[in-house]
């Protein structure tokens, strides 16, 4: 598992590649954790690439969800595809939170929150 982490105009961006391993990927609990101790209110996780997802690994994001929250931050998840789609579909996780289609319009959709902020 790989995480690319990079920040542009208050959005923090996360891209999940490969499996989170077990236990949870360290690199990925690292970034996670710089994310969350930074003044970031806006992220944006893209799991296009992302092929499964452990319990333990979604229990990480969603305290991360949790965590951003609470600092009346926002979350969009990105171009879910086959198992992480299906475990946020039976979850209803796409019906709490924003799911887009596309890298592109989850950054529209923290923009336009940023602007209404």
């Amino acid at each position: 598992m790989k995480s690319l982490h990079s920040e542009k105009n208050g959005i923090a961006y996360i891209a999940v590649r490969g499996r989170i391993g077990k236990p949870i990927n360290a690199e990925f609990q690292k970034t996670i954790r710089e994310i969350l101790k930074s003044d970031t209110r806006r992220l944006l996780f893209d799991l296009s690439s992302l092929e499964y997802l452990r319990s333990s690994d979604l229990r990480l994001i969603l305290n991360a969800v949790k965590e951003i929250q609470r600092k009346s931050g926002r979350v969009v998840f990105c171009c879910l595809k086959g198992y992480v789609k299906e475990v946020f579909a039976v979850t209803c996780l796409d019906s709490m939170i924003a799911v887009r289609d596309s890298v592109e319009s989850g950054r529209k959709e923290l923009l336009r929150g940023l602007k209404a902020a």
